[in-house]
């Protein structure tokens, strides 16, 4: 009796309509996985309210996507969803919105250094009637200053020089109404800077600030480089300004190219001073190719861009999908999902 009344329960969980998605990129998170898994439900169960969690794995190569099957199997709330290989974290958070089903979409990392414990204060903002949810950070607990100030500074610069509005100081900890959702659906670059593009819908926006803790376990997967790498992504993504100032910087080299050559002629002609040669012709010769390599740079960044675009290659490739218990190649794909392969989902733009 009690196994059909369990049976019986279970088929109503999955048959009412999600209100809550909470979208999860991982890349070899397996030791923070159960933690963060632990303290996500307990928040959500005391909600009271249809939820789902979509776990996006990028490729990992430790015992993440083992982790996340087992979650998958063992609890019917929770959707695994496994890229084909490293995509990166902005393919990973498309990957999780074009997954997740709810009226809402909270994105979070898996480090809990944003906590799950914010995501009553989130609803309740959502239900106020507002589309996005921004969650600002007012202080940053285990990076080091350089990183802090790095950070603030950049914001700052890209809000200056773009052409949206994007909030500063906010990482994609978020929620997201179902029409935000929809709305980004509609953007189809392959070059996705997901800060800029929450921004760039313009949806009605609050905002939320709160404390960032450490990271509850494992390392950082950002080093460096691969933030600054970010960084430029934004700016190339959503401003022009590196092409403008590369331009103004031509100008004022060409300038004092003009002035310098004029003075030149003054100190040869009207104070009998011979031309010095060698040392102005390679200083000059030298700026002016630093100028012109870095005009090039830029310029082939952008270029870059749009080669990538006309390739038309998807976003993503999803290797495998479960979703209650079961692989997506041994159900039936809901609806929208039916138009893609059977064996192999693909999101194409």
């Amino acid at each position: 009796m009690n196994a059909l009344v369990e049976s019986r329960h279970l088929e109503f969980r999955r048959n009412r309509k999600t209100e809550l998605s909470v979208v999860i990129p991982l890349y070899n998170e397996y030791e923070v996985i159960p933690m963060m898994y632990e303290r996500l439900t307990a928040v959500l169960a005391s909600l009271a309210i249809p939820y789902e969690l979509v776990l996006v794995d990028d490729g990992s190569r430790d015992g993440t996507p083992t982790t996340m099957s087992r979650l998958a199997d063992a609890d019917p709330n929770v959707t695994a969803v496994f890229l084909s290989r490293n995509f990166g974290k902005e393919a990973a958070l498309t990957a999780g919105l074009d997954h997740a089903t709810g009226d809402a979409v909270i994105i979070m990392d898996a480090d809990l250094q944003d906590p799950p414990e914010l995501i009553p204060e989130m609803l309740k903002a959502w239900k106020a009637g507002v589309d996005v949810v921004c969650m600002r950070r007012r202080s940053r607990s285990g990076e080091s200053w350089f990183k802090r100030y790095s950070a603030h500074r950049y914001y700052r610069v890209l809000n200056a020089i773009s052409d949206v509005d994007i909030p500063t100081d906010t990482g994609d900890f978020r929620l997201l109404s179902r029409k935000a959702v929809n709305a980004l659906k509609q953007l189809n670059e392959r070059n996705r800077y997901m800060k800029g593009l929450f921004a760039w819908i313009g949806l009605p926006t609050t905002i939320i600030e709160y404390d960032r803790m450490p990271r509850a376990a494992g390392v950082t997967k950002w080093d460096y480089l691969s933030l600054f790498n970010l960084a430029f992504e934004g700016i190339t993504s959503f401003s022009t300004a590196p092409l403008r100032l590369a331009m103004g910087g031509g100008l004022l080299t060409a300038l004092f190219g003009i002035l310098f050559t004029l003075w030149i002629v003054i100190k040869a002609l009207f104070l009998g001073d011979p031309v010095q040669g060698y040392p102005s012709l390679i200083s000059m010769i030298t700026i002016l190719g630093g100028v012109q390599l870095l005009s090039i740079g830029l310029l082939g960044e952008y270029i870059g861009k749009t080669y990538y675009e006309t390739k038309q290659r998807p976003v993503y490739l999803v290797r495998d999908v479960m979703r209650r218990g079961k692989s997506a190649n041994e159900t039936a794909p809901t609806a929208a999902f039916a138009s893609m392969e059977k064996e192999t989902y693909v999101r194409y733009k």
